[in-house]
């Protein structure tokens, strides 16, 4: 328990699910979950991204990716097409209200980050962001 790096691990791990709590509760009155967002603004970011590189990008199965696409369909917040050289694959959009509904979960996300953020100086969020893409980095080298 008096190690640092187990200390400090051990604060890491509650700040994110602290932080996943916070999100999951902000995007609630917008019947959003967490991986709904993902995907809408990997759509937003990738119109007409095929389901195959949804999952790739959000680095999830393309079971996951499957049942995820028509819950985010039926409430009508995107549309998948097929693609026009290649029968077998699906194109995603975002329909209008698809749009407008990930709009306000951006806002709602910007706010989270920012009070999230606030509590470093900018020097501060620097060197943690840094460190968080040099632990991706090593653990993704692992794999």
């Amino acid at each position: 328990w008096d190690n640092p790096r187990f200390r400090n691990w051990i604060a890491l791990v509650r700040a994110e699910k602290a932080v996943v709590r916070a999100l999951t509760r902000a995007l609630a009155p917008l019947d959003l979950k967490i991986a709904q967002l993902d995907v809408l603004m990997n759509i937003y970011r990738h119109p007409g991204l095929s389901q195959h590189d949804a999952a790739r990008r959000l680095l999830v199965g393309r079971s996951s990716i499957t049942m995820l696409l028509p819950q985010l369909e039926k409430q009508g917040l995107i549309r998948r097409e097929g693609d026009a050289r290649d029968k077998r694959v699906m194109r995603l959009h975002l329909t209008p209200e698809g749009e407008a509904r990930l709009m306000k979960a951006l806002s709602v996300y910007s706010e989270l980050i920012e009070r999230v953020m606030a509590q470093s100086t900018p020097a501060q969020c620097d060197a943690m962001g840094e460190q968080m893409r040099r632990i991706e980095e090593m653990l993704n080298r692992d794999e």
